[in-house]
C-alpha cells in the first residue's frame, strides 16, 4: 500500500466558501482558537513517518490534549509546544494506542523542564486506577528525583485523575469541554469529546463505528475530528476468515473484527452530513492505498469540505477555517 501523500491529499480536498488553505508553518500564539494534529496514524502500529493519535486544542490558555498515542511528546516539539505546558488530558477510551504515551507524559516534563503543576487525566471508567498503577510502576524514579537527587517539585509529579460521565467534564477561562458517549463496543464505555470556546466548536470522535449521540453532540460545530476506518465492504475482507490478508500478520477475520468497530468512508459521509461541519477531517486512519476512492466513497453522502489529516497539521478555527500544513512534515 502506497502511504497516502501531500500531494494526494491537496489534490482531494473540496474547498468551500469558508475554509482557506495555507502551506505555511503552523500560526503563532496570537491564534485563539486551533487544533493541532500531532499524530493521526491508526491502531496500535509503528509507522517511522506517523505518530500515534493525539490531537492538541488551544483556546485561549488552554491547552488540552486529546488521548496520547505512541511519541506523541514528539508532536508536541514538532509544534513547538512545551510538554511541561500540557497538564490536562482527555482520553477516548484505554485501548493501548491511545493511552501509550501517558508515562512520557507524567514523567518527562516534570524531569526535565521542572514542570509544577499536577498532571490531570479525564478518561473512561478505569482512568483512575490506570494513573494510580502507573505511579507505583515508577514509584522509584519519582522518589529518587523528588526526595533524593534533583529535588523537582512535588506538585509536578501529582496526578489528579477522573472517571468522566457524559456531560460537561471541564471549564475554565471562557473553554468548555463535553464528554459524549460513542459506540466502540465491546469497548465501553467509549467517549468522544467537544470544546466550545467563544461561539466556535470543535468535536472529537474518538474510536467509534457510527453513532447516533456523536451526531447530536457534534451538530453544527466548525470543526468535526473524526476516525476512519477500512471500507467494510472491501473485497480483500472477502475469502477464508483464517488467511492471513496479502503482507499483513493479520487474519481476514480479523481485520472484518476490526472494521466492525469503525467508521467506514461511505458511513463517515452520512455522518458529516447530518452533523454538517464547516470542515470535516479525518485523524485516526491507516494507510489508505487510494485516498480517491475513498472520497469517492464519501461523496456519495456528503459534498462539504473535507480533509485527510496530516501529522502536524494545524486548523485555525474562527469565523473561517483555515488549513496549515506544515512545511517540514515527515513525507
Amino acid at each position: 500500500m502506497h502511504r497516502l501523500s501531500v500531494a494526494a491529499v491537496a489534490l482531494l480536498l473540496m474547498t468551500g466558501t469558508t475554509i482557506a488553505q495555507t502551506q505555511a508553518n503552523a500560526p503563532g500564539a496570537s491564534v485563539g482558537f486551533k487544533v493541532v494534529l500531532l499524530g493521526t496514524a491508526g491502531g496500535p502500529t509503528f509507522d517511522a513517518q506517523r505518530l500515534g493519535i493525539g490531537t492538541l486544542v488551544i483556546a485561549g490558555p488552554e491547552v488540552l490534549l486529546f488521548d496520547a498515542g505512541r511519541s506523541i511528546s514528539t508532536g508536541m516539539v514538532r509544534a513547538a509546544v512545551s510538554p511541561a505546558d500540557v497538564t490536562n488530558v482527555f482520553l477516548t477510551h484505554l485501548h493501548s494506542d491511545h493511552v501509550a504515551s501517558l508515562p512520557e507524559l507524567l514523567l518527562f516534563p516534570w524531569a526535565s523542564d521542572g514542570r509544577a503543576k499536577p498532571f490531570r487525566v479525564w478518561g473512561p471508567d478505569g482512568t483512575r486506577a490506570m494513573m494510580e498503577h502507573l505511579q507505583e510502576a515508577f514509584a522509584f524514579d519519582i522518589h529518587v528525583r523528588r526526595d533524593v537527587d534533583e529535588h523537582f517539585p512535588a506538585e509536578g509529579i501529582n496526578v489528579i485523575a477522573t472517571d468522566v460521565k457524559p456531560g460537561t467534564v471541564y471549564e475554565a477561562n471562557g473553554v468548555k469541554v463535553t464528554a459524549f458517549l460513542v459506540d466502540h463496543a465491546p469497548v465501553a464505555p467509549a467517549f468522544g469529546y467537544r470544546v466550545d470556546y467563544r461561539g466556535h466548536s470543535v468535536a472529537l470522535s474518538g474510536d467509534t463505528r457510527p453513532s447516533d449521540s456523536l451526531v447530536e453532540a457534534a451538530r453544527g460545530v466548525d470543526v468535526l475530528v473524526h476516525e476512519l476506518g477500512r471500507w467494510k465492504h472491501d473485497p480483500a475482507l472477502s475469502g477464508p476468515p483464517d488467511e492471513l490478508l496479502p503482507g499483513r500478520r493479520t487474519t481476514r477475520a480479523q481485520a472484518l473484527t476490526i472494521a466492525q468497530h469503525h467508521t467506514d468512508p461511505e458511513e463517515a459521509g452520512r455522518i458529516f452530513a447530518s452533523v454538517k461541519p464547516k470542515l470535516a477531517v479525518f485523524s485516526h486512519y491507516n494507510v489508505i492505498a487510494d485516498p480517491s476512492a475513498a472520497l469517492r466513497l464519501v461523496r456519495q453522502n456528503y459534498s462539504g469540505a473535507v480533509e485527510f489529516g496530516e501529522d502536524s497539521m494545524t486548523l485555525e478555527i474562527g469565523d473561517t477555517v483555515t488549513v496549515h500544513r506544515a512545511s517540514a512534515s515527515p513525507k
